[in-house]
């Protein structure tokens, strides 16, 4: 198979089929949190796909080519939070500069990319499968824009959902659960459709 077409079905298998949020619940955290406004929802797709894809291409060759030649594998979950608390720092201090407005509504959730597993994961996940360079790539790509993705539309679905008559016991969170839930259902259906 033609090498750029696994590429984008890499891409497409990430973001759709094998989501971070619906199939490994990875950052459900800011998935919730942040997804009352489509704006703030936008802005932290945004800095999850710059942080995610700059945390890959930076921690793939420190693990490569200096933990694995050093024999110090065994750090590599220090270094990759060591990286992408650097890269969150440098995006905090991005958007607080340009976007007073998108920094005041995404709040405490900003800082917590930093902790957010799907970052996280996303590294770990690169280096444990033995990818190479161009897959943890797509991976990376893939990954969060799957993140920003679900996470637009289930901002989307939850402004729906305040002004809908929904009864008093659900209201807020657990009907939020309940459309996260679906949303998972209606995913895993496309899975089985890409084989790579």
């Amino acid at each position: 198979m033609n090498s750029l077409l696994v590429f984008i079905l890499a891409i497409i298998n990430g973001m759709l089929i094998d989501n971070v949020i619906l199939s490994r619940f990875y950052g459900i955290c800011p998935f919730l949190g942040v997804s009352k406004k489509t704006n703030s929802a936008l802005g932290m797709g945004v800095a999850v796909i710059f942080v995610i894809v700059l945390a890959t291409i930076i921690t793939w060759p420190i693990y490569n080519f200096i933990l694995v030649k050093a024999n110090i594998q065994y750090l590599d979950t220090i270094v990759y939070i060591l990286v992408i608390a650097s890269l969150v720092q440098f995006v905090e201090m991005f958007i607080k500069k340009y976007s007073p407005s998108l920094y005041k509504s995404l709040g405490v959730y900003l800082p917590l990319i930093t902790t957010n597993c799907a970052v996280l994961g996303v590294a770990q996940g690169n280096t444990d499968q033995g990818l190479s360079f161009i897959d943890s790539l797509a991976n990376a790509l893939g990954t969060s824009f799957g993140f920003l993705v679900v996470i637009f539309i289930f901002s989307c679905i939850r402004y729906r959902l305040e002004t809908a008559n929904t009864p008093k016991c659900l209201k807020g969170f657990p009907i939020a659960l309940i459309t996260a839930a679906l949303m998972s259902l209606a995913f895993l259906g496309l899975s089985g459709i890409i084989e790579i």
